[in-house]
């Protein structure tokens, strides 16, 4: 069970890992303060949404099965697309806003964790217990998370704004590819 939860947890933390590095290459979230709350809130989402799907079993899933992918693209894209248009102009101030606070710490948090709510529904109809495997899904993902922030920091300061673009670029990939596998 335990191997089977860390395995889960590593495929569900890879969104939030790559939208920690693409955070991390624009040096948005400077402070460790900010790399620690928007990681927290990126395992929290995880845990939560795996125990909300677990809990909503058959219903939630019935609910929001037909449009859950089309949120987290316009999410990740509206991200996205506002981080390529601040690494665009090179002589300007880079985009300031601090995803670890306000509204984008939230965007970002349930973007990541729409599979979560999946793959507890998923558990839940197997009738697979819950606790451990969602505390794991959580901790894999603010550990991930705090790795791709700092690894993508050291990217930003080596290649600059231009790691801005490929952030962007990388949060539009996630939200293509979770568009095209529900599709």
């Amino acid at each position: 069970m335990i191997v089977d939860s860390l395995l889960v947890a590593i495929g569900l933390a890879m969104d939030a890992f790559a939208v920690s590095l693409g955070v991390g290459t624009s040096n948005q979230a400077k402070l460790i303060r900010s790399k620690i709350r928007l990681a927290s809130h990126f395992g929290i989402f995880q845990c939560g949404m795996t125990l909300l799907g677990w809990l909503g079993g058959h219903t939630i899933e019935n609910l929001i099965r037909n449009f859950d992918h089309w949120i987290a693209f316009i999410l990740l894209a509206f991200v996205g697309g506002r981080m390529i248009g601040s690494g665009l102009p090179p002589d300007e101030e880079s985009y300031s806003s601090d995803p670890s606070k306000g509204g984008l710490l939230i965007v970002l948090s349930l973007a990541t964790s729409i599979d979560a709510l999946a793959v507890g529904l998923s558990m839940a109809m197997i009738g697979s217990p819950i606790l451990i495997p969602s505390l794991i899904i959580g901790v894999v993902t603010f550990l991930l998370s705090i790795f791709g922030l700092f690894f993508g920091n050291q990217l930003g300061q080596r290649f600059g704004k231009r790691m801005e673009i490929v952030g962007g670029l990388i949060l539009i990939g996630i939200g293509l590819r979770i568009l095209i596998t529900h599709l």
